[in-house]
């Protein structure tokens, strides 16, 4: 499979080691803004850039009929708009704010506990914290913020903010620190105890295996997908 490769930072050079060593041929290593040409025909794009470039290259990269599977975080206001574009132009768009298996899990095990914790809401209260590396711009994290969603789904919270919690809005701890992958816990507090679920990432390893496995995924799809399809979690 051909891939480009739009974004070639840290985690592009990552992707970009695994995915030779999966039989893969990278056709394109961009920094800059893709275009037609200089994307190189690839079969599917791996975005994996900044939050401030984010939408421009996936836009372009849908335009012209070519799959993306998108990793930047910062920029979800204007996913819809993005969604909508994929469709348009009969191609796939693939969004994820996490792509390890072992987070994806965690997704799905937060759910679940948010589901028992919804009928003890009055005896705990709950907050979520995220620790990144000093590098990363975005604050909370693209996975705290889909980490909270599931909570807001299953639950009485109605929103969340970038604080303690305070009534139905739940509250995300952003913390920056050294050169940490990514942590995240969410607690569970009443006077009595606590029950904490964390999920700690030892490298980027595994958001660029993921990543990978969602563009081998992709190709020959039409839509805007997940990380829990292409898992079937």
């Amino acid at each position: 499979m051909r891939i480009a490769l739009v974004g070639y930072g840290k985690m592009g050079k990552i992707i970009d080691e695994i995915a030779a060593k999966r039989g893969h041929e990278v056709v394109s290593k961009l920094n800059e803004t893709p275009t037609k040409e200089n994307l190189n025909n690839p079969d599917v794009v791996i975005e994996f850039s900044q939050p401030e470039v984010a939408f421009n290259n996936i836009k372009t990269c849908l335009e012209n009929k070519i799959p993306v599977v998108c990793g930047t975080t910062g920029w979800l206001e204007r996913k819809p708009e993005i969604e909508k574009i994929a469709i348009e132009n009969n191609t796939a768009f693939l969004y994820g704010s996490n792509f390890s298996l072992g987070v994806n899990l965690f997704f799905a095990l937060n759910e679940n506990l948010a589901k028992l914790m919804s009928r003890f809401s009055e005896d705990y209260t709950c907050q979520l914290e995220e620790i990144h590396h000093v590098h990363k711009k975005d604050a909370p994290s693209g996975t705290a913020i889909s980490v909270a969603e599931g909570i807001i789904k299953n639950s009485a919270f109605e929103s969340w903010k970038l604080d303690e919690t305070n009534g139905t809005e739940l509250g995300i701890t952003a913390i920056r620190e050294d050169e940490v992958p990514g942590t995240h816990s969410v607690y569970y507090r009443s006077e009595v105890d606590e029950i904490e679920i964390k999920h700690t990432a030892f490298s980027r390893n595994g958001f660029a295996l993921g990543a990978v496995i969602a563009a081998e995924w992709l190709p020959g799809k039409k839509g805007n997908f997940g990380m829990k399809e292409v898992l079937g979690l």
